[in-house]
Order: structure tokens, then sequence, then C-alpha cells
């Protein structure tokens, strides 16, 4: 791929957090952070995680398997349905933030108009997803990143990014796409 450094986050494939790889070109030098032990050519001192390791190969195994089987494909698939359930059971109110394609498979990122992103997580505990935006001592601020993008501080506000897995069905969309709808009408007083 032409890179120096990759890093491999294990949490992005199902792995347990705390675990990574970090791919070096031949060549490239690096400087240790911590100096001490001589784990890993010198560049990380203390003991490795054996089973932690263990488990990003496992989780590295199975990413491998879903690519070869489809699963990106199938994935843009259910999140293209999540997005047209959206568009459709709420008419208008519904911007994709960033481009249509292309984009990750996995991802839908977009602001629904009338409700902040955190209070409509708040009305819907049973969906696990985030607002995109820090919250810091309760002042919900735009992500830096949306407002890099050019979008105004109220859209940035209304942000919700909803990632589907390898186990995501066209069950859980359907239920997903009810429960926003039921709670952006109630919050309008639909």
């Amino acid at each position: 791929m032409g890179v120096d450094l990759l890093t491999l986050v294990g949490h992005k494939m199902e792995a347990p957090k705390g675990i990574a790889a970090l791919y070096i070109r031949e060549g490239v030098a690096l400087e240790p952070l911590v100096y001490g032990g001589g784990q890993e050519g010198g560049l990380r001192a203390s003991t490795e995680n054996v089973a932690l390791a263990a488990a990003l190969g496992a989780a590295a195994q199975l990413a491998a398997e879903d690519l070869a089987d489809g699963g990106p494909q199938r994935t843009a698939t259910l999140r293209n349905r999540l997005h047209h359930g959206l568009t459709t059971r709420l008419p208008g109110r519904i911007h994709l933030n960033g481009p249509a394609e292309p984009r990750l498979p996995n991802t839908l990122n977009l602001s629904i108009d009338g409700i902040r992103g955190h209070e409509l997580l708040a009305a819907i505990p049973e969906i696990a997803a985030s607002t995109g935006s820090a919250c810091h001592s309760g002042h919900h601020r735009p992500s830096p990143v949306l407002s890099a993008m050019g979008l105004p501080k109220t859209r940035s506000l209304a942000v919700l990014r909803l990632s589907l897995g390898r186990w995501s069905t066209a069950d859980d969309i359907d239920r997903t796409v009810e429960l926003i709808t039921a709670a952006c009408e109630r919050r309008a007083g639909i």
C-alpha cells in the first residue's frame, strides 16, 4: 500500500479493546515512547498480553473470512436500507453528513431536523449509537470534524452516527427505523 506505518486497532474488528498491531515499513526508524524493557525490539517496555494478541489474531481471521464472503457489500446494503427507511419515514428531515460515495459500508452519519442527537439517543435507549459530538460538563458542542466540513451548528448538534456490524440483520434495521421515527414523531408532537 506504500505506507510507512499502519495501525490495526483490535476493537474496530471486534477484538477486545486494548490490543492493536503496528506495521512498520522496513527502514523506518521509531523512537520508543517509554524506555525500559527490550520487548518489541526495544520499542515497548512491559510484558505483552498474549491473550489479547491471540484475540486480535482470531478477530483478524474472522474479518478476513467476512471480507471474502461479501460481508462489506451485505453491510452496505443494510446501511442503505436504514438510510432509505429513515428518509422515507421522516421526509425532508434526514441529511447525510458526508458523501454518498465512497464511504464506509458500516457507518451512517446523518442529521435529523428538529431534534438534537443526544436528546434522540436519550429517548431510545434500545439503540446503541453516538452523536458524533463531544460532551463536556453537560455542554454539547459540535464535532470539530463536522465543523471543518462546514456543517452549521444546528445540523452538527442533530447528528446521529449509526454503525452496523457483522451480526446486524434486516430486522435490526427495521426496528431501528421504527424506534427513531417514533422518537422523532413524539418530539415533534405528531
